[in-house]
This record gives C-alpha cells, structure tokens and sequence, in this order.
C-alpha cells in the first residue's frame, strides 16, 4: 500500500463525523451526497440553498487543498476517460438502486444502527471488491497483478 496516509485518513474521517453530526443536529437531514446534489434540480428555496451551498463546500475544500498540498488529492487514476466515465455511470446506477450512497448508508445510516444501511453498505463493498478482482485479475486491466 504505497498510499497509506494514516494521519490524512484519520483527520478526513473526523471531519466527515463532525460534518454529517452539523448537518443532522442543525438541519435534521442524513449527510449522504448523492441525495443532497441529486435534489438540486427538484427543490426550490431554502431547501434549495442549502444543497448548493453544501456542494460550494465540497468543492471548494477540494480547492483550497490544492493551495496547500496537491500531494493530499486522489492520485491520479490508470484507467482512460471513458473507463472512468463508465464507472461514474455505474456508479450513479447502483446509488439509485441502494436508494443511497457511502456517505449516507456508510457514514450516517450504520452510525444510527439502521439494518438496512448496513446491508447496502455490506451489499457494495463487497460489490466493489468483487468488481476490482474481476477488472484487476481475470480481465488484466487496470494494473492489477496478473
């Protein structure tokens, strides 16, 4: 593991504790992002302000990190542009399925014991892991060791 960065990880992951506990406690909703950004286009006024202003966040972190220390971004990836687009669709496919992503199943649904975000969160690690041994080590794709 040539990108094990335990202090980033562990600060990055206080502050997705800190954030989704604001966000719960201040407004009362569930921090998962594909529900915040997909409801964009389907809310209005406050309801609608507070979605764009929760993805200014997002990505302006990114941005001023970029000031600070580009090193601390996602690595670059091997895959082409249409494999990575290809996997943004499927990835966009199977949050619609699981009715949610990481962050809301992974983060917030396990941290209030709900069965059925642990089960989404069982169903696609286990999903992508599946997914990485296939592209990786029987289609040879990717870099993975043959």
């Amino acid at each position: 593991m040539s990108h094990f960065t335990p202090g980033a990880a562990t600060l990055g992951g206080l502050l997705l504790g800190i954030a989704s506990s604001l966000l719960f406690v201040a407004n009362g909703r569930i921090l998962g992002i594909s529900g915040i950004v997909g409801q964009i286009p389907l809310t209005t006024g406050s309801d609608r302000s507070w979605r764009l202003v929760f993805l200014l966040g997002l990505l302006t972190g990114g941005l001023v990190l970029l000031g600070f220390d580009r090193s601390m971004l996602a690595f670059a990836s091997e895959q082409t542009v249409p494999t990575a687009v290809a996997a943004g669709v499927l990835v966009g496919v199977g949050t619609r399925l699981g009715n949610g992503c990481t962050s809301g199943h992974g983060l917030c649904g396990i941290a209030r014991l709900s069965r059925r975000s642990i089960v989404a969160t069982l169903v696609f690690m286990a999903t992508g892991a599946l997914t990485v041994f296939v592209v990786r080590h029987v289609l040879h794709l990717g870099g993975g060791v043959s």
